[in-house]
């Protein structure tokens, strides 16, 4: 069947999509080695069949939109490693591919969204949780052009831009994404009410309010108590569906590589996020194909 009929944006003017959960931990489960500063990006290099193995369990648990494992690849992370340009603009492209080949071959409609993260998280030090890397916006919009237009190159039905942290850094993709014309969700990291960065919610959410690209915005990889209160801030300042997709509440540590997880998992109010207007929901780091099967069941009640 065709991965998609129609666009996400006018799926989710009738009806809330699911979204798959990390790719990372999907990815550790099946035994691939994410050390190094290349992350998820090292295995879609070596291994891209355990990439389309980690899709196609999200796939079979229910979700209805596949993001690409294209989080961490940056030209000049993988330079670094030896890469030239064009094999990263070849890894880029393949990343939608993959999740694409897996779409047509699910037995219900998935949408391919192409990961955008953040300039922190090809630096791997953490710094997507920070913000202020002392960059300009017009630098923050040249280091994100080439991405984009290289994901967009492949065909995804939308971008994910996603683990934004700070407002600078979503100018600066507003600015390449009018450029270009293309959809996309902006969704940012938050914690205690503010971006990761300390800016007021409802600032940061007005910014994509007026952007005809920015088809939903919302929250990813927070903790999930941080939820509700981010999508009523953005409610508050944009008529546009909202999206929710939580880590499972642990704190990431840059410097041992290592997640502290809380004693007692947060609840998921997923009701009270839908009522808000989330139409998109997911899990972000440490949810797997399990509890999108759980939300799937919530969700769709299937």
């Amino acid at each position: 069947m065709p991965r998609a009929s129609g666009p996400l944006a006018e799926a989710l003017a009738h009806r809330a999509v699911l979204l798959d959960g990390g790719l990372s931990n999907q990815l550790a489960a099946q035994g691939c080695d994410l050390s190094g500063d290349l992350w998820s990006g090292r295995v879609l290099a070596e291994h891209p069949d355990h990439v389309a193995a980690a899709h196609t369990a999200y796939a079979r648990a229910g979700a209805e939109v596949l993001i690409t494992a294209s989080y961490q690849v940056g030209y000049e992370a993988f330079a670094a490693h030896g890469h030239d340009r064009a094999e990263t603009t070849a890894l880029l492209r393949s990343s939608v591919r993959l999740a694409a080949r897996v779409a047509e071959a699910a037995d219900h409609e998935v949408w391919v969204a192409a990961s955008v993260g953040p300039y922190g998280a090809v630096l791997a030090d953490g710094s997507e949780y920070r913000g202020r890397y002392g960059l300009s916006v017009r630098e923050l919009a040249a280091f994100h052009r080439p991405r984009v237009e290289a994901l967009l190159a492949a065909g995804p039905d939308v971008l994910a831009v996603e683990t934004i942290p700070d407002t600078d850094e979503a100018e600066a993709l507003l600015t390449v994404l009018a450029e270009t014309g293309a959809p996309a969700w902006l969704s940012w990291t938050v914690a205690a009410g503010r971006t990761r960065a300390g800016q007021p919610l409802d600032e940061a959410f007005a910014l994509a309010a007026a952007s005809p690209q920015v088809i939903a915005v919302g929250v990813n990889c927070c903790d999930p108590v941080d939820v509700l209160p981010a999508l009523e801030a953005a409610a508050s300042v944009t008529g546009k569906p909202l999206l929710a997709y939580p880590n499972d509440g642990s704190v990431w540590n840059a410097t041992t590589r290592t997640w502290y997880t809380p004693e007692a998992p947060a609840p998921w109010p997923t009701g009270a996020w839908r009522a808000t207007g989330a139409r998109l929901i997911g899990g972000c780091c440490r949810i797997g194909p399990d509890r999108i099967a759980d939300l799937a069941a919530a969700v769709h009640g299937r």
